[in-house]
């Protein structure tokens, strides 16, 4: 690889980007995986760590852009633009190659995640059964994303603590990006679909231990003390969508795009909403709001010539 050919500190400095530079574990695969792609294009042209130019990567740039969206040519760009200065920084290269190139324009008016209606929500809940632990934890966990407009990385690391009470009511603490918590009023549809979990599981005195575990065995009426991760709770979804009768390519996110879309639809505040999913932008928030995109039969008949 390039940056192993330009020495053992290049090597060095480029793990160390992505080992103690980089904190999120899905932005350091994304990176890793961005930054191999454009040195493996380098190196097929023959160019060395110090010969990269930002005509080779504006190229680099124009030909990726070919075959991938513009959010994937960001990225790419803003990881390779990233790599460099922090090898400035370590003083293995003198200048920024990729500074100076130009991402592609790219205006986001409305989010691409699929979102389920009321309707179909309700029918996907109501395909669940509650026999088992695991039915029961699938259930939660859904409600979780939808009601707290959870981020699925958030709802995953919860522990059985996380669920706390206050006053009449609960509140839940949700583990967010580079630390951070952030909490809110648990809904009281919430409040029931957790509590029959954690009472079948039996882990309500587990206060340490996660929320949502995997569970042993083919009965799953047992709960193991590792958490799920992304795939498992993508896989059961999925699993879940197909035993309903719901054929869009539904996702973890969107359960989070249509709590938001509902609670918007509903006369929800448009800042409270941006509150409640920790969005740093009401622009960001907006992205989920399809209330705009459910044009009815009726409209369409208005069309009269």
């Amino acid at each position: 690889m390039i940056t192993s050919a330009a020495g053992e500190p290049a090597a060095w400095r480029y793990i160390e980007f992505f080992t103690a530079n980089i904190r999120n574990p899905n932005t350091r695969r994304a990176y890793a995986r961005a930054c191999s792609q454009f040195f493996a294009w380098c190196e097929d042209r023959g160019l060395t760590l110090t010969t990269i130019r930002p005509f080779d990567v504006a190229t680099y740039i124009e030909t990726f852009q070919q075959t991938h969206s513009a959010p994937g040519v960001k990225q790419q760009l803003a990881a390779v633009r990233m790599l460099f200065d922090w090898l400035i920084t370590g003083q293995v290269v003198p200048v920024n190659p990729a500074s100076a190139v130009r991402c592609p324009k790219l205006v986001v008016k409305t989010g691409k995640t699929p979102v389920l209606d009321a309707a179909d929500w309700r029918k996907l809940l109501a395909a669940i059964p509650t026999d088992t632990v695991r039915d029961l934890r699938n259930r939660a966990l859904i409600a979780t994303l939808t009601y707290s407009f959870a981020r699925i990385t958030a709802a995953l690391k919860m522990k059985v603590e996380d669920l706390r009470p206050q006053g009449a009511g609960w509140r839940l603490r949700l583990h967010e990006k580079g630390g951070k918590h952030h909490t809110m009023p648990c809904h009281h549809s919430l409040a029931e679909a957790l509590h029959a979990y954690i009472a079948a599981a039996g882990i309500a005195e587990d206060r340490k231990g996660f929320l949502f575990r995997t569970s042993r065995g083919h009965d799953a009426t047992v709960s193991s003390d590792q958490p799920m991760n992304q795939s498992d709770a993508w896989r059961m979804i999925r699993r879940r969508a197909v035993a309903a009768g719901i054929h869009a390519p539904i996702g973890n996110h969107t359960f989070r795009a249509t709590g938001i879309t509902a609670y918007l639809s509903n006369g929800g505040a448009l800042e409270h909403a941006q509150e409640m999913a920790a969005h740093e932008s009401p622009r960001t928030t907006k992205l989920y709001d399809r209330t705009k995109e459910r044009l009815t039969q009726d409209e369409v008949e208005r069309i009269r010539l």
